[in-house]
């Protein structure tokens, strides 16, 4: 230690030169409990410090945990007139103890918005992780209201725009361990000031502070206890405004910060956006339920006193829908017995939706023919001059089978357009091919075609196909044809079955044959005539219904 002059009228200080006019703040305490010397560093930190006096006088704080510490006094830390301040004791060999006084108040608020901005991020990263894992609407609300009532505020409600004059509203309540309700409500948004503008998102509105005695009723969850604070705040969406979030804090609670309230503004954007991006998937997602009816098989029953069954199966097992199709046009009502059935089989060239897109055209111009389908060749071309006037080249391979009752038999019209014959299924088990042929559609300017006529015994099948049954490849080595041979004599085996289980048989064993291997669209139609009293109990009339 080295003596210091003291400046006259003070009491005389011994200061060490070596920490004398160091930046920090150091003290020295003797061992009776005055302090003994100070520097320029602790006189600015501690105003009221006098050498000389007692510690317990002029800092008394520092005063009770030196005490406390005994003969070994250790660091702490302490508040100190607003300022947060850290002491380290250093001990003399004279029994003193030079206290080291760091203002740490600027680095413990740093540290502490860093780690309110952690707590945040994370927040706001769970937020979005959580929000992303479902495109349901309303589970996306649950869990905007969940989220919300678990960092935010003590309960919350998520509004979605009017439909149908009524608000989707997702209630959540904190601490009461209840999943969010939801509910369906007629309500004025103008009885919440901010909420219509919330609601409607343009311009972009910030969030709203409102009186939480000017509230209507239905804002306030049951149970909830008195609103100390309620602020609205809009649910950006995708360009269309998603909703409005509703956040409320029990009396008592406090107002939300303006940290807060960021997080919740930010927050409430992420909400938006998923909920907006649910919305539109549940739109795409029915619009293409809508179409897709249209495009799937029908279901085929009796018709007219005549069996048909049908069975599809698209190249890729993900689709519902693929190029080959088949349908079943029921004569008109009031008709007469004999009055035709059209059956209509066919295959466009390519795969996936957009071959499902062109059958759809075709099925809804065969359709719109049917009162030519007396004249399968007029039929069959005007479809072919359709088919060219398109922007793009395409085709289709077609089979149209006219089917009536004749007493116990059933009567067939066959033609054939670029596509396989179908197969006669006798009831000796004998199989025939349909002496008809003819163009593929949508490829030349004009087209021929033949039309063969075929009758059926009761018990008998004629079995209509595309070319993905034959040329399905598998086996054994993985890489040979089902191929016509094949498919005849599975044919032969499903004599006298009913129409139901020849399609069923035929598409099992070509689904057998393709294994693991990559595979066109397979399309089967059966038509049968059924045996004994199936026919004459009704009068020649089938009793099955039709579902197109």
């Amino acid at each position: 230690m080295t003596d210091v002059e003291p400046t006259a009228g003070e009491p005389t200080a011994t200061v060490d030169a070596r920490w004398a006019d160091a930046p920090c703040a150091a003290l020295t305490v003797g061992t009776d409990g005055t302090v003994d010397g100070a520097n320029a560093a602790a006189e600015a930190l501690l105003p009221q410090l006098r050498t000389g006096e007692p510690l317990s006088r002029v800092a008394p704080w520092l005063a009770t945990a030196s005490a406390a510490c005994g003969e070994r006094p250790d660091a702490f830390s302490d508040v100190v007139e607003g300022r947060a301040i850290e002491a380290q004791p250093v001990s003399q060999p004279d029994g003193s103890v030079t206290w080291w006084l760091f203002d740490v108040t600027d680095v413990r608020s740093v540290r502490d918005e860093l780690r309110i901005e952690q707590a945040r991020a994370a927040f706001l990263s769970e937020a979005s992780a959580a929000l992303l894992g479902s495109l349901n609407l309303t589970r996306c609300m649950e869990v905007t209201a969940g989220l919300a009532t678990s960092r935010l505020c003590d309960g919350a409600l998520v509004i979605t725009p009017a439909a149908r004059g009524q608000f989707q509203i997702v209630t959540s309540v904190a601490g009461e361990g209840a999943a969010p309700r939801g509910s369906h409500l007629r309500l004025d948004p103008e009885e919440v000031p901010g909420l219509a503008e919330a609601l409607q998102g343009f311009p972009p509105v910030p969030s709203r502070w409102i009186d939480p005695l000017t509230a209507p009723a239905w804002v306030t969850p049951a149970g909830f206890g008195e609103v100390g604070s309620i602020v609205v705040t809009p649910l950006p969406g995708h360009g269309i405004p998603a909703g409005a979030l509703i956040l409320l804090r029990r009396a008592g609670s406090g107002p939300f910060s303006e940290g807060e309230e960021a997080t919740a503004r930010e927050f409430a954007g992420r909400a938006g956006l998923a909920m907006s991006a649910a919305r539109m998937f549940a739109q795409q997602a029915a619009i293409t339920e809508t179409l897709m009816r249209e495009l799937l098989p029908p279901e085929l029953h009796q018709i007219g006193g005549v069996e048909f069954a049908g069975r599809y199966r698209p190249s890729q097992d993900s689709e519902r829908v693929g190029g080959d199709f088949y349908d079943v046009h029921p004569a008109g009502r009031g008709s007469e017995a004999a009055e035709e059935t059209l059956a209509v089989l066919g295959d466009v060239c390519g795969k996936g939706l957009e071959a499902a897109v062109l059958t759809g055209k075709i099925r809804s111009s065969l359709h719109t023919l049917l009162p030519m389908a007396g004249d399968h060749l007029r039929m069959l071309r005007l479809l072919n001059d359709a088919l060219l006037s398109e922007d793009h080249a395409r085709f289709v391979t077609l089979v149209l089978a006219s089917v009536a009752r004749q007493g116990s038999d059933v009567h067939l019209r066959l033609t054939c357009a670029g596509h396989p014959p179908p197969l006669i299924i006798r009831a000796d088990g004998r199989v025939e091919e349909a002496a008809t042929s003819g163009t593929l559609i949508g490829a030349l300017p004009s087209i021929e075609a033949t039309t063969a006529e075929v009758r059926l015994a009761p018990g008998e099948v004629c079995l209509l196909y595309t070319d993905g049954i034959t040329e399905a490849q598998g086996g054994p080595m993985g890489r040979d044809l089902f191929g016509e041979d094949r498919l005849q004599r599975v044919a032969a085996e499903c004599a006298g079955m009913p129409a139901e289980a020849v399609v069923e048989r035929v598409q099992m064993k070509a689904t057998e044959w393709v294994g693991r291997n990559g595979h066109d669209d397979m399309a089967v139609l059966a038509i049968t005539a059924p045996r004994g009293q199936h026919l004459t109990a009704v009068g020649g009339h089938g009793r099955g219904r039709y579902t197109a």
